[in-house]
């Protein structure tokens, strides 16, 4: 659905503050409804010059028969994220040099490709394809993200349209999995099974998916667009970091339906999204979806890039606003008012361990470390999962996998075999609650490493304290721009550059302490001058962990601590 782009408006003659001031005129915000359509930076240029979703022909005929150096840098470092593909960080680049060194000396001729798995929903089948694909032409590399997609690294460009007809013959694909585009659609993995389930968002989510996947109507946005959908009571899809979301809750008069969230985002601008007090049944999901995005495309910044997130529009108008442009030029009608979410009913929302679904089976959810798996490993979980009855298999937005479909009799051997692989459906909370980004071993971006990082911090933890059982989540990001949600957890860091001992510069993070989503969701707590080396990261998270335990009140939270704890007990 379109809004017919408006007129702009009048100019107006700015008012001056001083008579010396020379008044300018200003350039607008490139958006397309007030008929600023000329491209007013680089992306929005070559965006016009030719949709994203064209550069596949030219992989599959031109860039994959004549090798690396034939990709044109406009879809190198543009157009093919349109289909999931970014080049990948060149080895042996330190974090001094990410933000020194031009994007030419950054690009490795190696490309991380992301397949899309909307609502994280897997057959065994494909995941076993993934998995092969993962050996076959990745070395191995399959990382699960925290927006349940699965992500691939050294992949050569002779190979992805070979990768392309093996995902897509078994109903994956990388289209708009990275780009301005509408990114995966993430949603409750377990849709439709939980006993606790206040509705099942899977018919909408799969509408929507009909409706926007590789349509050029949206396929040239101002920035990325994130989705969530969820009717589970645990909020088991960060709905307030996202750009749309759908809330299951229970209209007193209406039953079962959604409650609308837009303008979420994190990165160096963190906004946590606003409710429109809106009442959305499951049928209209994909019509108001459709709205805010269309809202989105053509009311978006589009002038700078660090304010073409929806989450900037949302701030300068407001919920009251935007819900009246939503109803008013998109869906031609009102929508219903309703009920806010209830607090969920878990601190984890994860769904690790055994749990009944309403079938009467079970299901039953495991933690890798960090969200770093192999393509051997994601072939023997499908094989795993089979053998004990189960066809279908979960990600989740906390980097999780879930196995569902487990009769009662075959729970206790699936657990036993999940172990087996080094995969805990038992996981003490530090493997539990922390994840990373992809850090600097394969990110452009990165300053700092993070997978192995996290992995050897879990271990570690583990053998300081194996007491701990309080949920914890504990955030690692190799840059500023919060991939890993480091604002919304309990302990966040975030990577930089900082000074050791001996005044030389080393890997380490800034930490954000108390962040939340979901029960009392907030922004952690910066404390001044809070830095820490790699090195002394166990170190550091042991003692505010025994400082947290030592001064607890009774069921206090990390977070509800931070709040009120004294500087020096969070250094």
């Amino acid at each position: 659905m379109a809004a017919t782009p408006q007129k702009p408006a009048a100019a107006q003659k700015p008012a001056t503050a001083t008579p010396r001031r020379k008044a300018s005129r200003h350039r607008g915000e490139g958006q397309w409804a007030a008929g600023h359509f000329t491209p007013l930076n680089g992306n929005e240029q070559f965006k016009k010059d030719d949709d994203g979703l064209n550069v596949r022909t030219r992989i599959e005929t031109i860039y994959s028969k004549r090798g690396f150096d034939s990709i044109d840098p406009n879809d190198l470092r543009g157009r093919m994220r349109w289909w999931g593909l970014y080049t990948q960080r060149k080895p042996g680049i330190d974090g001094g040099k990410t933000a020194v060194l031009e994007p030419e000396e950054l690009d490795d001729e190696y490309f991380m490709l992301r397949v899309r798995i909307d609502g994280g929903a897997l057959t065994t089948q494909q995941l076993r394809v993934v998995g092969e694909i993962s050996q076959e032409f990745a070395r191995g590399t399959a990382d699960i993200t925290d927006r349940q997609n699965v992500q691939y690294h050294w992949i050569r460009i002779e190979d992805v349209p070979e990768i392309w007809n093996r995902l897509e013959a078994v109903g994956l694909s990388t289209v708009t999995a990275c780009g301005d585009t509408p990114r995966v659609m993430i949603g409750s993995p377990v849709a439709g099974i939980a006993e606790d389930e206040i509705i099942d968002g899977t018919p909408a989510l799969e509408e929507m998916k009909r409706r926007v996947l590789g349509n050029k109507a949206y396929s040239n946005l101002p920035r990325k667009f994130k989705t969530a959908i969820s009717g589970s009571p645990v909020l088991d899809v960060v709905h307030e970091i996202n750009d749309v979301a759908f809330v299951g809750v229970r209209h007193p008069e209406h039953g079962p339906g959604f409650d609308l969230w837009v303008g979420g985002g994190l990165s160096t601008n963190p906004k946590l999204g606003v409710r429109l007090g809106a009442w959305v049944p499951l049928e209209d999901v994909p019509d108001v979806y459709e709205g805010v995005l269309s809202i989105f495309r053509d009311y978006g910044y589009r002038r700078l890039r660090n304010r073409a997130r929806l989450k900037f529009l949302v701030a300068d108008w407001g919920a009251e606003k935007f819900r009246q442009v939503l109803e008013d030029e998109y869906l031609k009608r009102r929508l219903t008012d309703g009920p806010a979410p209830a607090e969920p009913v878990s601190r984890w929302r994860d769904h690790i361990g055994v749990h009944r679904q309403k079938d009467g089976r079970f299901y039953v959810g495991f933690a890798p470390r960090v969200g770093r798996v192999d393509g051997t490993t994601l072939t023997k979980i499908a094989d795993v999962a089979e053998a004990h009855g189960s066809g279908r298999v979960r990600t989740t937005v906390e980097q999780k996998m879930i196995v569902l479909d487990v009769e009662e009799s075959q729970v206790a051997s699936l657990v036993e075999s999940l172990e087996a692989l080094d995969l805990s459906a038992r996981p003490s909370p530090f493997r539990r609650g922390t994840m990373a980004c992809t850090g600097i071993e394969f990110c452009k971006l990165a300053i700092v490493e993070t997978k192995a990082r996290g992995a050897s911090l879990i271990d570690e933890l583990e053998r300081r304290m194996p007491e701990f059982d309080e949920p914890i989540t504990i955030n690692l990001n190799g840059c500023p721009n919060a991939c890993a949600r480091i604002q919304v957890a309990d302990i966040g860091l975030k990577g930089q550059l900082v000074l050791n001992d001996e005044g030389e510069q080393v890997e380490g993070y800034q930490v954000h302490l108390g962040g939340a989503l979901g029960l009392e969701a907030g922004f952690g707590r910066k404390v001044r001058g809070l830095k820490v080396t790699a090195d002394e990261l166990p170190d550091y998270v042991e003692r505010v962990l025994k400082r947290f335990e030592a001064e607890r009140e009774d069921g206090e939270r990390f977070a509800s601590w931070v709040t009120r704890a004294s500087e020096e007990a969070l250094q």
